[in-house]
């Protein structure tokens, strides 16, 4: 967890440092000039040197704010020439440090002009006025310069958090990208890995049959067509489906439960032996979510088995109920993987998150030379 810190503001840079030394020089300076006809030759050889060491100080409280307001502060006490440059440190401290420091220099600044005012007094000004006069001025100082440090902070802050704000959306947009990319990659692996493993068992039987009689070899060749086109179509399908806005109605549907029954007839056409136990009565009334979950488990199910199992038979059993859960499970024995039908092996893989992103659990196994899958998807009525 990330945990808060109090930085230093950065050392002002050059220019702000030379452009306040010299208006503070230039107010020093009229200081000077309004004590020289009033004040005896001895006080205005002091206030011209005190003038000096003034002027030297202002870039000292503005990269050390303490220190020169301290000394400042000090210096207060001996002319009013220095308060230009010591209420200067005041406020420069309450904006670059915190109100503790800053008040320690505003205390002493309030007790050098107290100094002032009861050895140098101003013609017809009470000392008590002075005193309270004081005790404003260095209040509103402190005032102001902490009131500009904080918002200085509170735009930082601000900015900090837009930038974190954009830096998230950027992640967002990114995350929702590749996850776009998953799931294009999880239809389109559904479709074409079906539809191109029947593909292949119509050629290995060309491959392996060339002795076939003709009528035969031309029924193959037609099914081999016919399933291009049929694969390219549902492709199509696929990519519009992606495509669209989910929140509209229109569109070409994808496949659901109510297309189990012709799977398993297509299937079944290839040759491959199957058992269809329908428990629940199709169609029947289940989410359209749920209902594709299902129908690309059977159709996994399906094309593994061609791939790993050929000539074996296939037991599919949906069942459940409204309300509870959509139970598909799917058997087969084992054999040697059929030659010539390679797999990337992330079949169940994407099964496996298609059906946790479902709200479901899957699970696979292979016990006694049969592999059995099993699936458990919410029926929500």
């Amino acid at each position: 967890m990330a945990t808060a810190t109090c930085e230093q503001p950065a050392a002002p840079a050059r220019p702000v440092i030379w452009g306040s030394s010299a208006a503070i020089a230039l107010l020093v300076a009229s200081a000077v000039i309004s004590s020289a006809g009033r004040e005896p030759s001895g006080r205005l050889t002091l206030d011209v040197l005190l003038a000096v060491a003034a002027c030297a100080l202002v870039p000292v409280a503005l990269l050390r704010p303490v220190t020169g307001g301290l000394l400042l502060g000090a210096l207060a006490g001996l002319s009013h020439v220095v308060t230009p440059a010591a209420t200067f440190a005041v406020l420069t401290t309450a904006r670059q440090r915190p109100f503790r420091q800053a008040a320690l220099v505003g205390a002493a600044g309030i007790a050098g002009h107290a100094v002032l005012g009861w050895w140098r007094p101003l013609p017809g000004l009470p000392y008590q006025w002075w005193l309270l006069l004081t005790l404003l001025a260095y209040a509103a100082l402190l005032g102001w310069g902490t009131w500009a440090r904080a918002r200085e902070a509170l735009v930082t802050s601000l900015r900090e958090r837009a930038h974190r704000a954009e830096t998230e959306q950027q992640h967002r947009v990114a995350e929702a990208r590749l996850a776009e990319r998953a799931r294009m990659a999880r239809e389109m692996h559904d479709v074409l890995a079906h539809r191109l493993s029947l593909l292949a068992v119509y050629a290995g039987a060309l491959q392996y049959r060339p002795d076939a009689p003709p009528q035969k070899l031309a029924e193959a060749a037609g099914v081999i067509r016919a399933g291009v086109h049929q694969a390219l179509d549902e492709l199509r399908e696929v990519i519009t489906v992606l495509r669209h806005d989910p929140d509209a109605t229109d569109g070409p549907p994808a496949p659901g439960l109510d297309e189990l029954p012709r799977l398993v007839g297509e299937t079944r056409a290839a040759g491959l032996r199957i058992g269809f136990d329908d428990r629940i009565g199709l169609p029947a009334d289940v989410p359209a979510s749920t209902g594709r979950t299902a129908y690309r488990i059977v159709q996994e199910a399906l094309t593994n088995a061609r791939k790993h199992a050929a000539g074996q038979p296939v037991n599919v059993v949906v069942a459940g109920r409204a309300g509870d859960t959509l139970r598909v499970e799917v058997r087969n024995p084992l054999t040697a993987a059929t030659p010539g039908l390679p797999g990337a092996g992330l079949g169940l893989l994407g099964l496996a998150e298609r059906v946790t992103l479902a709200g479901g659990r899957l699970r696979h196994s292979t016990d006694d030379g049969e592999f059995h899958l099993y699936a458990e998807l919410p029926w929500r009525s």
